[in-house]
């Protein structure tokens, strides 16, 4: 492999990863922030108890975004000066914007919002984490106007002395086109994932706890004992949290559809090969375009062989008309080479990206958050009428519904940046010429190998810790938000009332 290979391969290792946090960071803490301020207007010791909980979860996923987030900034200046220097005017805004306002908003609220229980006024110190969501959502919109300059670069001028790009209005920049559809769609993938997070691990510890609560029932009954002995509240609260989850993931795929939509029609606009590529689509259709689910084809994936299609839907998609005209691979080809080619600066052998992975990445993506919202139906409906649950498939259930959201958005973004291949700034910079120049293969390949190591080290600790805090549950506490030692949350020892658990 040459630089350029492992310099991507890296660069992809290191964003990957770190975009694994990020919107469990975003959804979570909406939802720390929702329950906290339940609490503060209802008094209810379970809401109080959930904010705490899944602010645990959330300050895990915190710290491990953060120290993974700056070791991917350090890519720009290792493996990707060209590219650094060519769009540091643009991207020095944004990112510096997201450092000084949004990271510091978030970080430094959060250490309040942590240290402040039983010490701040209520109102303020509940105001603390909603300070910190909007610090990420802040963060991310600042992030997603740099990446959406790569996909639709606007508001610069060539500076052809410097071969630089420059900034001539910072405000087309935060309110490009692509930037106004991606960061809805983000913002709601984000809240679907959090929803869906909350939803597994409450529907984990409901599946335990009402086990265990059986057990000490038994156990009664024969005149033994267990060391656990969850109470009806308990179980309620995870039967509720499990299903506010659920509502919480599907409403928001309700609004990943409608911008993933709005997306897709932008999308095909400013970039029509992507489109081309995600439906592995080599031919014109002037009109009434099929959207393939499943397709077999030839080897070198150029003719289909047997689909599975929907008739019209590509077409609605790319144009919005069912009857709308969308391109092909074969046609674009020809009209990107005459278009770019004549500029030495922007010039490539090919302006097709990989089909393979465009066209099943954009499926792996749908199909993920399909599954997802499925596992959410189910799970309103096993625990419909207050009813507590112990089926055999909760368990499977609410791992795949935590994790399927995740996977979902980190495919959507391979499809976003491998299909706009070759260009890493789209029609201005190709991904091949933003490759440092002074850097060999061997120094990439040991600096990806141990990357990959750490991180590989950091998802131990990470996986670990979620899961003994997601075994500890909520725990009991204190109207002022003080952990108990244990009972109940006004402090009581659990009594001998064991039959809710049947």
């Amino acid at each position: 492999m040459d630089v350029l290979e492992l310099a991507r391969w890296q660069f992809a290792i290191t964003t990957v990863y770190h975009f694994l946090f990020v919107p469990i960071t975003i959804g979570l803490s909406a939802l720390v922030a929702g329950y906290h301020t339940a609490w503060l207007r209802t008094g209810n010791t379970q809401h109080l108890r959930l904010a705490k909980f899944l602010g645990k979860l959330f300050t895990i996923n915190f710290a491990l975004g953060l120290v993974t987030g700056i070791v991917q900034e350090f890519q720009f200046g290792m493996n990707w000066s060209d590219y650094s220097r060519f769009v540091g005017d643009i991207f020095g805004a944004p990112l510096a914007i997201e450092a000084l306002l949004a990271f510091f908003l978030e970080s430094t609220f959060l250490g309040l919002w942590i240290f402040g229980w039983g010490r701040l006024p209520r109102a303020l110190h509940a105001a603390c984490i909603w300070i910190v969501h909007i610090g990420t959502l802040l963060s991310a919109y600042f992030i997603l106007a740099a990446n959406s300059f790569m996909q639709n670069p606007v508001g610069y001028r060539f500076n052809p002395e410097t071969q630089r790009a420059e900034l001539v209005d910072f405000g087309a920049v935060l309110l490009n086109k692509v930037q106004l559809v991606t960061f809805p769609h983000v913002a709601f993938s984000s809240y679907m994932v959090g929803g869906a997070v909350a939803m597994g691990v409450m529907l984990w510890n409901l599946r335990k706890r009402t086990l265990e609560a059986r057990a000490a029932a038994d156990a009664v009954e024969t005149g033994g004992a267990t060391k656990v002995t969850p109470t009806a509240d308990d179980l309620t609260m995870y039967r509720k949290a499990s299903r506010v989850g659920a509502i919480v993931m599907l409403v928001a795929s309700l609004g990943v559809v409608v911008t993933g939509d709005l997306q897709g029609k932008v999308m095909t606009e400013v970039q029509p090969m992507k489109m081309a590529a995600a439906e592995a689509l080599y031919d014109t259709y002037e009109k009434d375009a099929p959207f393939s689910i499943f397709t077999v084809g030839t080897r070198d994936g150029k003719e289909e062989k047997f689909a599975v299609t929907v008739p019209n839907l590509l077409s609605f998609l790319a144009t919005g008309d069912f009857h709308g005209k969308v391109e092909g691979v074969n046609d674009l080809e020809p009209e990107l080479q005459k278009k770019f080619n004549e500029g030495k600066l922007t010039s490539a052998d090919s302006y097709t990206p990989n089909i393979m992975w465009s066209y099943w990445s954009f499926r792996w993506m749908m199909g993920w958050g399909g599954i997802c919202m499925a596992i959410g139906v189910w799970v309103l409906w096993i625990t419909r009428k207050g009813r507590n649950p112990v089926n055999r498939w909760m368990g499977p259930a609410a791992l795949v519904g935590a994790l399927s959201p995740v996977f979902a958005m980190s495919i959507g973004w391979i499809f976003t940046e491998i299909g706009r291949q070759p260009w890493v700034v789209y029609g201005v910079m190709t991904t091949k010429q933003g490759v440092s120049p002074s850097v060999s293969a061997g120094e990439v390949l040991t600096s990806m190998i141990v990357y990959t190591l750490l991180y590989g080290a950091l998802a131990v600790v990470e996986v670990k810790l979620f899961m003994d805090y997601m075994r500890k549950g909520a725990e009991p506490v204190a109207d002022d938000g003080e952990d108990l030692p244990g009972g109940h949350s006004d402090g009581s020892k659990n009594d001998d009332e064991l039959s809710f658990a049947y």
